[in-house]
């Protein structure tokens, strides 16, 4: 699982529509992130983990520089 699609599921626990929302991106968009076909801009991190803050929801920037371990995959 790479590491949008766990931010997605796991963190926000929400389909790849209203993740696409809180990017204000397409949900197409956020396909081709978790299939690795692009990557999101500086920008659209910082409004997934400002959407984050807002919702309370515990966030860490090393998401985006580690792999996602093992142990979380199986969650998502």
């Amino acid at each position: 699982m790479n590491t949008i699609r766990f931010i997605r599921k796991s963190v926000f626990k929400v389909g790849q529509g209203e993740f696409a929302k809180i990017a204000n991106v397409a949900q197409a968009t956020v396909s081709r992130w978790e299939r690795s076909e692009s990557s999101p801009t500086l920008d659209e991190i910082k409004r997934i983990r400002d959407e984050a803050a807002a919702r309370a929801i515990p966030w860490s920037d090393d998401w985006l520089f580690r792999p996602v371990p093992s142990s979380m995959q199986e969650v998502a």
